[in-house]
């Protein structure tokens, strides 16, 4: 279980309820583990939610009802949850939950087409096989004659999609999320501290993945955020490249990419070192790198555009003559998943449907790079805070080229 207050918990149920009220919806179902967990603190596998009006229905089975039982009763439970477990199979079950319901909000990023159709059919089924009892109550009674009054119980039953309900409320983090991030890039920030010293010539990129791995559990991290990625010599021209067997040889560059989860919650650093003394060539990349940082960082505040933000890091490259070689976003969102909303990126009118503006309780990543394919390449990252006056960097670790 996850550790966010009852208290902030309420307040997260309450968005979702008004979004069901203005649509006109009975209830929501969430089927998003990370949106579960934001709704109820639960960090299981296996659990689907169904949001009402006046309740939260919670599915899950028996491996994990007495996690959910033991909640009960402490600072961080979850308010108004009704347990259910489930009997025979999760969709029999959540099909029980919504039979009562007729308008059903579903998400649609994460429900399979194979899923909805089998939902369809059975509550349809459902639907139908209460009307017919019905109608043979109301034969019954002669103060109802007109069967017309009985509606159409498949045009009554409707499985009505909905987009990003819980995640637009995610985007924007409340106290207990920041505070919890804060600490978890203060533990991420001493790690690469470490790191930074330790790499040595001599070392193949998977023993020193292996290593970062190791130093970030033992800071006390559940788990990393992600594959770590150690990336020398040409192989730091690959933005997402595997660490592999090679190793570090003089004059390499090395890219260190890595995170780590604390408490459910997921933060993310990169620094690049360079193996032996860097030469004029190293210096003037890492240079335009560090700058494109320094730019888009100063760049963040309420009201700004993340459009500009990225530009400001792009422009930063472009004036260097790098632009062509930094090829990805500026920044991603961090928080239950390591990517997530908002996007630090270029325009895209084709894609881009979220709000252009970064508000305060926003955080996310500020990494710009340059990769040159059979050279090398430089990326630098930090996890920036947007606050009511302008940004806080919550990731502190040194920006200096560092020579191993």
């Amino acid at each position: 279980m996850s550790h966010a207050p009852t208290a902030a918990l309420s307040v997260r149920h309450d968005y979702p309820r008004e979004a069901i009220a203005a649509r006109g919806l009975d209830a929501l179902v969430v089927t998003a583990l990370p949106n579960i967990l934001y709704l109820t603190n639960f960090t299981g596998s296996s659990a689907i939610a169904v949001a009402t009006p006046d309740r939260l229905y919670f599915i899950t089975d028996f491996r994990y009802v007495t996690v959910m039982a033991d909640a009960r009763g402490t600072p961080h439970e979850c308010p108004g949850l009704e347990l259910v477990t489930v009997e025979g199979s999760y969709d029999v079950t959540l099909a029980a939950v919504l039979a009562p319901h007729a308008r059903i909000g579903f998400e649609a990023a994460h429900l399979t087409v194979a899923r909805h159709t089998w939902l369809t059919r059975t509550l349809h089924a459902a639907a139908a096989e209460s009307s017919i009892s019905n109608q043979s109550a109301f034969s019954n009674q002669s103060a109802i004659s007109n069967q017309s009054a009985i509606r159409n119980p498949q045009s009554a039953m409707r499985l009505l999609s909905t987009e990003h309900l819980v995640e637009r409320l995610r985007v924007r983090k409340d106290e207990y999320e920041i505070a919890t991030m804060r600490e978890a890039a203060a533990r991420l920030s001493a790690v690469a501290s470490g790191v930074l010293t330790a790499v040595r010539r001599g070392e193949t990129e998977r023993d020193l993945a292996l290593a970062i791995d190791v130093r970030i559990r033992q800071a006390g991290f559940e788990r990393a955020a992600f594959d770590t990625i150690v990336a020398s010599g040409p192989n730091a021209a690959l933005p997402h490249a595997r660490p592999g067997e090679r190793t570090i040889t003089e004059g390499d560059l090395v890219v260190l990419d890595f995170g780590g989860v604390y408490d459910s919650y997921c933060v993310d650093l990169s620094r690049t070192v360079v193996a032996g003394k860097a030469d004029r060539r190293t210096r003037e990349v890492y240079d335009a790198v560090l700058e494109a940082r320094r730019s888009a960082i100063a760049s963040v505040g309420p009201g700004r555009s993340r459009f500009e933000i990225d530009q400001a890091a792009r422009g930063a490259l472009e004036a260097r003559g790098l632009g062509e070689a930094f090829g990805h976003g500026t920044g991603h969102g961090l928080g239950i998943e390591v990517h997530e909303d908002p996007r630090i990126s270029r325009k895209r009118p084709d894609v881009d449907t979220q709000a252009p503006e970064v508000e305060p309780g926003m955080i996310f990543t500020i990494e710009p790079g340059a990769y040159l394919p059979g050279w090398g390449g430089v990326r630098i990252e930090d996890d920036v805070l947007v606050t009511d006056t302008g940004v806080d960097v919550l990731t502190d670790v040194t920006t200096e080229l560092i020579e191993i």
